[in-house]
C-alpha cells in the first residue's frame, strides 16, 4: 500500500456535487481553497504535505486544479484527515471574513 493519499481542492468545495468528487459533507466544506492553504493546514494538523499544481482531478479532467500528496499517519483514515483539514479550513475563512 502506498505511504500516501491525494487530496484535490474538489474533495473540500462545497459547491462540487458528491457525483463530480466532493468528499466532505457540504456543512463542513469551504467555498474556495488553495493548494498552499490546503498544504498549510494539513502541516498544521501535523501530516507532510507537498503541493504538485501540474496534477488534474481525474473526474474533471478538464480543469487543473492540482493536488496535495500527504503522507499517512498509522491511525488516521483519509475520512477522517478530510473532514479535520475542510473544518479547519472552514474556520480558518470564518475567521479572515469569509471566503
Amino acid at each position: 500500500m502506498p505511504d500516501h493519499f491525494f487530496v484535490y481542492p474538489s474533495y473540500l468545495n462545497r459547491t462540487t456535487t458528491r457525483a463530480l468528487g466532493r468528499r466532505v459533507p457540504q456543512s463542513v466544506a469551504v467555498t474556495e481553497t488553495t493548494l498552499e492553504e490546503i498544504v498549510e493546514v494539513a502541516k498544521g494538523l501535523g501530516f507532510v504535505a507537498v503541493a504538485e499544481p501540474e496534477k488534474q482531478y481525474p473526474r474533471q479532467f478538464f480543469q487543473l486544479s492540482g493536488r496535495v500528496r500527504v503522507t499517512k499517519k498509522a491511525g488516521t483514515p483519509k475520512t477522517q484527515f478530510l473532514r479535520s483539514l475542510s473544518a479547519e479550513l472552514a474556520r480558518r475563512h470564518a475567521a479572515e471574513g469569509g471566503h
